[in-house]
C-alpha cells in the first residue's frame, strides 16, 4: 500500500470512529457527498482567513493540513461506498497528474 493510501485509511478510520460518517444515508448519498465537499471548501476558506488576518505560518499550514485530511477522508469514504473502484493507486495518480501539469502550456493555455 502506498503512502497516501496509508494516510487516507488511517484518517478515515479516525473520522468514522469519531462519528463523522454517522449521518451517511445509502438510499440517496449525494447530499452527504455535497456536505463533505462543502466541508473541504470550508477548510479552504479557513486558510484564506488565516492569511487575510495574518494569523501566522503555523495556522496557515495547519489549515492546509485540514484540507488534505478532509480530501483523503472523502476519497476513502467514496471507495468504501463503492462510488470509485478500490484498485486506484493514489500515489501513482498524483505523480501522473504532476507530470501532466508539468507538460501543460503556461497557465494551461488560458489568457487573462
Amino acid at each position: 500500500m502506498n503512502n497516501l493510501e496509508v494516510y487516507a485509511n488511517e484518517i478515515h478510520k479516525i473520522t468514522v470512529d469519531k462519528g463523522f460518517w454517522d449521518n451517511f444515508r445509502p438510499v440517496d448519498p449525494f447530499p452527504y457527498y455535497a456536505y463533505k465537499l462543502a466541508m473541504i471548501h470550508s477548510e479552504v476558506t479557513e486558510v484564506m482567513e488565516a492569511i487575510r488576518k495574518d494569523k501566522g505560518d503555523d495556522e496557515v499550514v495547519e489549515e492546509l493540513a485540514d484540507i488534505i485530511i478532509r480530501v483523503l477522508d472523502f476519497y476513502i469514504g467514496l471507495k468504501e461506498k463503492g462510488e470509485i473502484a478500490d484498485d486506484f493507486d493514489l500515489d501513482e495518480i498524483l505523480m501522473d497528474k504532476i507530470e501532466i501539469n508539468r507538460n501543460r502550456p503556461q497557465r494551461h493555455g488560458v489568457r487573462g
